[in-house]
């Protein structure tokens, strides 16, 4: 039996759910790892709905595990007493030289774990986990001076006439 595609499904059946977009602004990434989540219940649903926040949340690599906290995940409208915690730690779904390598970089001074993306690939759950250096005040304001040098120089060439 064909498989029907959503209109808002990629063409790989890659669908983003969540996007963390304040995690660019506040860090230098320096790669993405991709990780399945360990989801209970009517999570799932929830996240098929789009009812998930990655605003405030980390990864960690904790006693060999890569855990991932402060994920929101909303109640699932209908789901019953059994719905799930919405703030509960969630295991990520790595191999080992993964977490290896994670936690190696994670112990780097200065150097974090942060969820870019939710996105539903297949119908599975994944996260884009990116290895990220913070930046400072001065790093934020070189980058906005540099977005509006290169806005100005657009307008200044789009008024400008070709021969």
């Amino acid at each position: 039996m064909a498989r029907v595609r959503r209109e808002d499904e990629g063409r790989d059946g890659i669908r983003v759910v969540a996007e963390n977009r304040r995690a660019r602004h506040d860090y230098f990434i320096e790669g993405t790892v991709e990780a399945g989540l360990v989801l209970t219940g009517t999570e799932i649903g929830s996240i098929r709905a789009g009812r998930v926040q990655l605003r405030e949340s980390f990864a960690r690599v904790e006693h060999g595990e890569a855990l991932l906290f402060g994920m929101h995940i909303a109640p699932y409208a209908f789901g019953n007493r059994w719905n799930h915690e919405p703030l509960r730690t969630r295991k990520l779904l790595l191999h080992r030289a993964e977490i290896d390598d994670l936690l190696r970089y994670a112990r780097q001074g200065g150097h974090t774990l942060v969820p870019l993306s939710l996105y539903l690939k297949r119908g599975r759950a994944k996260v884009a986990l990116a290895m990220a250096r913070g930046k400072h005040d001065y790093d934020k304001r070189q980058a906005i001076a540099e977005r509006d040098q290169a806005r100005d120089t657009d307008r200044a060439m789009a008024g400008r006439q070709r021969w």
